[in-house]
């Protein structure tokens, strides 16, 4: 008999009993899906983003599906931090995973207030933070793209609260190792990447763009390469635990996230295609184990053979 490999894998000092998480955004506030997938099989539930006030989002059309993945631009649409604590919050208790809340905000300020918050909140494990918005005081530069700017989000964050940082980090910047080393530095306990790239589709009988907004966040099959060269880059810059998200299809996706460096994977678009996919994904990656003799999942973790194929070494 084949023995269960260990798949517990630590992300800073949160345990999760396996390494497949949900993705902001793409798995609602997990009631939704409860239907198909139960939360308690999951390493970790995320919830879509939380903001101190409510946001209607963008106007429709707001999602198209492109080749190799889709476009959104849903704009951040949530129910606010007290609808979220009085009404999301409570369900998600009796789940038996790790609980982590997305957050944004348009200043430090904000994000400090929602940390503040939800460090006080019974049933949250971690907070996941989205950088990827705009600083509203600094001219609307993203936080993402600017290390000062990142390094001072997530130095507020960390001292209102206890609980794990995660930050997710945008791609849509020309260095990512320059902010990765520069939330390590503020004290992150984590970092989940990449989030959407920005992209356009267009309608070309009426010569107008698809969404309203015109540009939208791009995700699916389409950018794993993308996102498996980041996380190999930062891999290699930080020492922090990485989160792999970024067209995780299957569980051959998954396992190439794990074998660059990812301690656990998101998994977003492919839950529209298939509710049940992170289940098929974590079957996937454990059967992988086994079938490679591997007793513990972190012998898998970064086991990135680098050298090149031809200039092996003559005996």
């Amino acid at each position: 008999m084949i023995q269960q490999p260990n798949i517990t894998v630590p992300i800073g000092k949160l345990l999760l009993k396996n390494p497949v998480m949900s993705a902001s955004g793409t798995f609602g506030y997990g009631e939704e899906f409860a239907d198909f997938v139960n939360p308690s099989l999951l390493g970790a539930l995320i919830v879509k983003g939380v903001s101190l006030e409510p946001r209607l989002g963008n106007p429709p059309p707001r999602i198209i599906e492109v080749c190799g993945g889709m476009l959104n631009a849903i704009g951040l649409e949530n129910v606010g931090l007290q609808a979220f604590l009085r009404d999301k919050l409570p369900p998600l208790r009796k789940y038996d995973t790790k609980i982590i809340v997305n957050i944004f905000g348009e200043s430090v300020e904000e994000y400090a207030a929602l940390a503040a918050s939800l460090d006080k909140a019974q049933g949250i494990h971690a907070l996941e933070v989205n950088i990827s918005c705009p600083n509203v005081q600094a001219g609307g530069v993203h936080f993402g793209t600017d290390p000062q700017l990142a390094y001072q989000v997530i130095s507020s964050v960390k001292t209102e609260t206890s609980l794990p940082v995660i930050v997710k980090l945008t791609p849509n910047v020309t260095d990512i190792t320059t902010i990765a080393k520069a939330v390590e530095a503020a004290g992150a306990d984590a970092i989940s990447l990449i989030n959407t790239l920005t992209g356009l589709s267009i309608d070309v009988t009426r010569r107008k763009p698809h969404l309203a907004n015109i540009t939208g966040g791009l995700s699916g099959p389409a950018i794993k390469p993308i996102a498996l060269r980041m996380l190999w880059q930062v891999r290699n810059c930080v020492s922090l635990p990485l989160i792999g998200v970024g067209g995780i299809m299957n569980a051959n996706d998954a396992l190439e996230f794990i074998i660059a460096g990812a301690s656990a994977v998101q998994i977003g678009t492919a839950n529209f295609v298939d509710p049940r996919a992170m289940l098929s994904i974590l079957e996937g990656i454990e059967e992988y184990l086994k079938t490679h003799h591997f007793s513990n999942i972190h012998q898998l973790i970064g086991s990135l053979d680098q050298e090149t194929p031809g200039h092996q070494e003559e005996g």
